[in-house]
């Protein structure tokens, strides 16, 4: 069995995985953006919960209800989700 600091690592891993391809797949579809803030936010609720379980204890972080007006490149939420996993490692 993984060690709980190791876990936490493969867990923090994968959700930051998985916003690489999704934002892959945003940048090449014409996506709203109101929908890709909804979908970063549950990803982030959930790597939250799964994390909480882990570790048995309260919620890491907070929700932000902002939405910034749209920018090329990597959708803004794919960059605040990836920031708030590489927080949650220290």
């Amino acid at each position: 069995m993984l060690a709980q600091a190791s876990a936490k690592i493969l867990i923090l891993d994968l959700f930051e995985e998985e916003a690489h391809a999704i934002g892959n797949l945003i940048e090449s579809h014409d996506v709203e953006d109101e929908f890709v803030w909804r979908l970063f936010r549950e990803l982030d609720r959930l790597r939250g919960r799964t994390l909480d379980r882990l570790a048995g204890s309260a919620a890491l972080g907070s929700d932000a209800d902002h939405a910034p007006a749209r920018q090329p490149g990597p959708h803004p939420a794919v960059d605040e989700f990836i920031v708030r996993g590489q927080r949650a490692r220290s």
